[in-house]
Formats: C-alpha cells, sequence, structure tokens
C-alpha cells in the first residue's frame, strides 16, 4: 500500500487526502490539521432538547400533567435528536479537508467514556463532546480536570449520588483505574479518599458543580499528600505520578498505529510525554512524523469507521445516507454515543471476529452493487428509483489505458496491505490477460475486482 494512503487513513477515516499528505509533506499537513476550527454553536437538531435548570423544571410539571405519555414522547424526541448527533458527526467525519480532529475527538469520546443510554440527555452529551473537540490537541491534564466537571461524566459515573458521609466511589475509580494511571499505580485508599474529595460534585448549568450541602471539606491523604483537596486537586496529584503519561501513550498508539505497540515504544513516547508537560500536539507529531518513516503498514485492524468510510469514499458514494452507517457501525459493536461499557470499544482483534467479518462481507456487496446497507429499508426496485436516498450510485475510479496486471497493481496499491501470489492468481482470474478496458463493461469488472478484494483479510488492515 502507498505509504500516503496508509498515512490517510491513519489521521482520518478514508484514503482521499494521501494527495495533500504527499503535496504538504507530514509535518505540514499536521499544522493544518491541527488549526482546524471548532464550531460553537448549538446545532439545530438541539433546538427543542432540555438544556437548563428551568427546562427540567417544566418537563416535571408537565410529567405530573401528562404523565407517562409524556415521558414516552420525550424518550422518542430524544432518541431521534441521538440518531441526528450520530449522522452529523459521522458527515463531519466524511467531509471534512483535514480530519484528525474528528479522528482525535472519537479517541478522547472512547477514552472519557459517557453514554447517552445512562446519561439519558442530549444536551450534557453534546457538552461533553465540545470538550474533546475542542481541546483534543490541547494539554491531557488539563482536559482531564475540564472532563470531570462534565455534567455528562458526573451524571454518568454516578457523582451525582456521591455525598459526604454516603460516597460512592465510581467517577474516583475510573478516573485512575481508566483515564490516568492504570490498574496497579494507586491504592484503594486512594480511590475512598477521592470519592470524598469529589463528593457533592453534581449537575450545574454549563457543567458540573459542587453543592455546600453534599460536599466534603474534611482533609484527605491522597498519594501522600495532604489536604481538602477537590478535582482540579486530585488532577494535580495524579499528574505528578510516575506512571501518568503511560497508559495515555499505549492508548493513543494503539487507536492510529499499532494494536499492540511495544512496551518500549510506549515508554519512549511517554517518557517525552511527560518532558513537554502533557501537551498532546507536540507528542502527536513526534509520534506521527517517526513513525511514519517505518516500514509498519498492517500493524493494525481497521475499525469500523475506517472500513465504512474508506469504502464509501473509494467507491465515490456522494449520496449514501449517514443513518445507514450509524447501523452498519452498530451492527460491528461501535455505537457512537453508547459504548458498551465505561471501558469503551477494546478495538484490535474485536473488530475482526468472524460475526463482524460476515457483516464486513456483506456491506461491500451492497455499496459495490450500488445498493444500501440496510436491506430493509429497500422494499421494491420502484421505491429504491423514487427515493435515491436508498440507492447508491457506486463507481470505481482505475487508469483504463493499461493491461489486466497494471490494473491489478494500481488497485493494490490503493487497497491492500499485502497479498501473497495465489490471490494474485485470484485477481487475475477476474481480469483475465485479454481484457479490454475499453470495452462496455469494464468498469462492472473492475469493480467484481474491488469487491474481492475489500473482502481479503488484508483490506482489514492499515
Amino acid at each position: 500500500m502507498d505509504n500516503n494512503i496508509l498515512w490517510s487513513l491513519r489521521l482520518g477515516f478514508s484514503s482521499k487526502e494521501a494527495k495533500a499528505i504527499s503535496d504538504l509533506g507530514l509535518t505540514k499537513f499536521l499544522e493544518k490539521s491541527f488549526a482546524s476550527k471548532v464550531k460553537n454553536e448549538i446545532p439545530d437538531f438541539l433546538a427543542n432538547s432540555p438544556k437548563t435548570v428551568d427546562d427540567f423544571k417544566q418537563l416535571r410539571i408537565q410529567y405530573k400533567t401528562d404523565g407517562i405519555e409524556a415521558r414516552k414522547k420525550l424518550r422518542i424526541a430524544e432518541a431521534k435528536v441521538s440518531l441526528d448527533m450520530k449522522t452529523s458527526w459521522i458527515e463531519k467525519m466524511r467531509t471534512e479537508e483535514f480530519p484528525l480532529r474528528e479522528k482525535m475527538t472519537c479517541f478522547w469520546h472512547n477514552h472519557y467514556v459517557a453514554t447517552f443510554q445512562k446519561v439519558k440527555v442530549n444536551y450534557y452529551i453534546y457538552q461533553h463532546q465540545q470538550i474533546l473537540e475542542e481541546n483534543a490537541f490541547g494539554n491531557f491534564r488539563e482536559l482531564t480536570k475540564k472532563i470531570l466537571k462534565s455534567n455528562a461524566m458526573v451524571r454518568y459515573l454516578d457523582n451525582t449520588d456521591n455525598k459526604k458521609g454516603k460516597n460512592n466511589e465510581n467517577l474516583s475509580r475510573e478516573l485512575l483505574e481508566l483515564f490516568t494511571l492504570g490498574i496497579g499505580n494507586y491504592t484503594e485508599a486512594d480511590i475512598k479518599n477521592g470519592a470524598k474529595a469529589l463528593a457533592g460534585l453534581g449537575i450545574g448549568e454549563d457543567g458540573a458543580k459542587y453543592r455546600r450541602a453534599l460536599e466534603d471539606n474534611d482533609s484527605k491523604t491522597y498519594f501522600g499528600k495532604t489536604g481538602n483537596f477537590k478535582s482540579d486537586d486530585l488532577v494535580d496529584i495524579i499528574f505528578e505520578q510516575k506512571e501518568i503519561p503511560y497508559l495515555i501513550t499505549r492508548k493513543i498508539l494503539a487507536w492510529f498505529i499499532y494494536d499492540t505497540p511495544q512496551d518500549a515504544l510506549v515508554k519512549y513516547y511517554g517518557d517525552y510525554f511527560r518532558e513537554i508537560d502533557f501537551e498532546i500536539k507536540p507528542l502527536l507529531t513526534k509520534i506521527f512524523t517517526e513513525e511514519f518513516t517505518k516500514n509498519n503498514a498492517g500493524s493494525k485492524i481497521k475499525n469500523p469507521l475506517e472500513y465504512t468510510l474508506q469504502l464509501v469514499s473509494e467507491l465515490n458514494i456522494e449520496n449514501v445516507n449517514p443513518k445507514t452507517i450509524v447501523s452498519f457501525l452498530k451492527e460491528q459493536g461501535m455505537d457512537l454515543y453508547n459504548q458498551p461499557n465505561v471501558k469503551g470499544w477494546i478495538g484490535g482483534n474485536s473488530w475482526l471476529t468472524s460475526q463482524v467479518y460476515l457483516q464486513r462481507n456483506t456491506v461491500a456487496d451492497l455499496l459495490c452493487s450500488g445498493r444500501g446497507v440496510n436491506r430493509k429499508a429497500i422494499k421494491s426496485k420502484e421505491e429504491m428509483n423514487d427515493n435515491n436516498r436508498k440507492i447508491n450510485s457506486a463507481k470505481i475510479e482505475w487508469k483504463n489505458s493499461g493491461n489486466n496486471k497494471q490494473i491489478i497493481a494500481e488497485l493494490k496499491e490503493r487497497l491492500l496491505y499485502n497479498v501473497d501470489e495465489a490471490t494474485q492468481k485470484d485477481f487475475e482470474t477476474i481480469i483475465k490477460y485479454d481484457f479490454n478496458p475499453k470495452a462496455v463493461n469494464a468498469d462492472q469488472v473492475v469493480m467484481r475486482l474491488v469487491n474481492a478484494m475489500v473482502k481479503l483479510p488484508e483490506y482489514q488492515l492499515i
């Protein structure tokens, strides 16, 4: 696979940035990616969703009047808004000129997990997402502080139930186990005292706030330090610990390049991360520019986003319904805003179980044949023709001036990590030596080849 295509997939979701990487050079490409802007205006689909304390007071009054029916209507309405949030994000991933910010936001989304299924308030999920997107290339310590004070996070990890004398330890535990240090680098006493420091931190208007009647202002001991600590203090103390850089550098390497990064590499980049005071931008620059020069293709299994959006891009499908992409991602276990648990998507081999592999083959058939992802949405040929959101015009770009081996080589360079001699012969049974690239059915023959290629294990790797 061409190295620029490989890194376009790693730094985005398809091969469409390969030319920019080639033309600009990786360093300049990264600079432009880091300079991408974040839109702060509240999207239209959130217009009627509850946002303020007054909104929720009005809902409680409405519940008393309308009862169960009112709650059911709100659940249906908010489920639709949640779907709109997913489709909107997928469209941003597909259309951004420099999609690295969206890919990094997705990384943080899977690190600081807070699901709609548990939080149940779309506006809180939106606020949480904005923190991640705005700080995607910022400072890890400061991002952690902001996330701790996210309404979505305090609700997702039950800190709304954490009060003086009756502690809930969920947020305190995951702050150490999953967000910063990892198992084995803290004590149960640290968890208990961390929970005391977080007691009373609950829902606020623009973010989580301490409630005076519920907070604990007694002295606590945390990693050997004693004081009346609050959430920011906890984070500052955690970031003084020796093991702080390694959990996150391991996860970043796994998200972008290696499913199982070597310990030496994790330590090397982790030590550098500490030196630069946990600034994310220079860490990413160092990782990407140094790993770019290595022969490391095929070291990571594509996640469902990478698989699907690459295929849609390669087939030049402009009118694909983003809801069908949402559906396909969910079938593969990558339901945006709804990870299976606080640990998030595991990644690696979990993206290529036999069931997922079969689903990927099915979607390849549907897209390559010009149909939608969801068979149930297609009831008849007439209905397909009446609604172009249910039918896709798939078209593969290829040079029609070469012989069969040249055509195969071109597509292999774009699509595949590596193939053996037997697979090459299989390709040559689809496009034979006497193949006429000017023939009327030439595009269909090449599409059959593409369909065969994207079903190979080698296509699942980057």
